[in-house]
């Protein structure tokens, strides 16, 4: 399905461009910026050296929250989507209408990879789709054809450009960083039944919404990639429940802090 196939299908029970960012955002379509950050869950608290953060509103949805971004290579915006593909792809969607053309996608990721640490970066080339929400954008009719088990990748030239930022970066300050073949999820609690059969896919990440958002950027016209801080590793029993250690921890916070930031400026500048 075409963007302008699901545009006509809001317009023809009343609805315009403008409405559709209120609704799904929370702001003007004149007020999303070129240059968007996506993070289902962290706030611009979380990255407090992209610049300075002013918060502008929130969605009908009290989880999806923007703020505006002023650092010296001009103005982002923030976007907190709220967790699951649904969400997400919404907002995606709704930055179709907006000027946006970039976008950063920004969150945690599940490694399964013994060799894929605690607070490591991981920059996606492609997710596995194992979400329901994409089968609404992928085809014409709902019953037409199945995208669960498919892969979508990123923008090419943004993903590019992402792993060289961040390989230049890593290097200079001894981080870890690593190319990831994800898996997207809808169910946290559900996922563990399933990793055997997802480890056959040759995925190495698990997480819950690139697929959904790269399926819905491709489709909105918007170039997307996305950078991931590893919350856990399955393989080795560091869940998200227990077994991480504190300095584990704090690097993460660290690498999110100071990496996060300047590989994002540097994409954007």
């Amino acid at each position: 399905m075409n963007y302008q196939q699901l545009l006509e299908g809001i317009k023809k029970y009343g609805s315009n461009e403008n409405d559709i960012c209120l609704h799904c955002i929370g702001i003007e379509a004149d007020k999303i910026n070129k240059n968007v950050i996506l993070a289902p869950w962290w706030e611009p608290s979380s990255l407090p050296n992209l610049g300075k953060a002013t918060y502008l509103s929130e969605s009908d949805f009290s989880a999806i929250k923007v703020w505006n971004i002023e650092n010296e290579y001009g103005n982002i915006t923030y976007i907190k989507t709220g967790i699951g593909a649904p969400v997400l792809m919404d907002v995606v969607l709704g930055l179709g209408v907006t000027k946006c053309e970039n976008i950063i996608f920004v969150g945690s990721v599940g490694s399964l990879d013994e060799n894929i640490g605690i607070g490591d970066i991981v920059l996606p080339e492609y997710s596995i789709c194992g979400d329901g929400a994409s089968r609404y954008v992928a085809c014409n009719k709902l019953f037409d054809s199945d995208v669960f088990g498919t892969k979508v990748s990123p923008n090419k030239d943004l993903f590019e450009t992402l792993c060289k930022r961040t390989r230049d970066i890593c290097l200079d300050n001894n981080v870890k960083y690593h190319i990831g073949r994800a898996f997207s999820i809808d169910s946290i609690f559900a996922q563990y039944a399933h990793i055997d059969e997802i480890l056959e896919m040759g995925c190495n990440v698990i997480e819950m919404e690139t697929a959904s958002a790269f399926r819905a950027a491709e489709t909105a016209d918007i170039s997307i990639a996305a950078i991931f801080s590893v919350s856990d590793n399955t393989v080795i029993n560091k869940g998200l429940i227990s077994g991480r250690t504190a300095e584990e921890m704090e690097y993460r916070r660290f690498v999110r802090k100071e990496m996060f930031p300047q590989i994002i400026l540097k994409v954007f500048e």
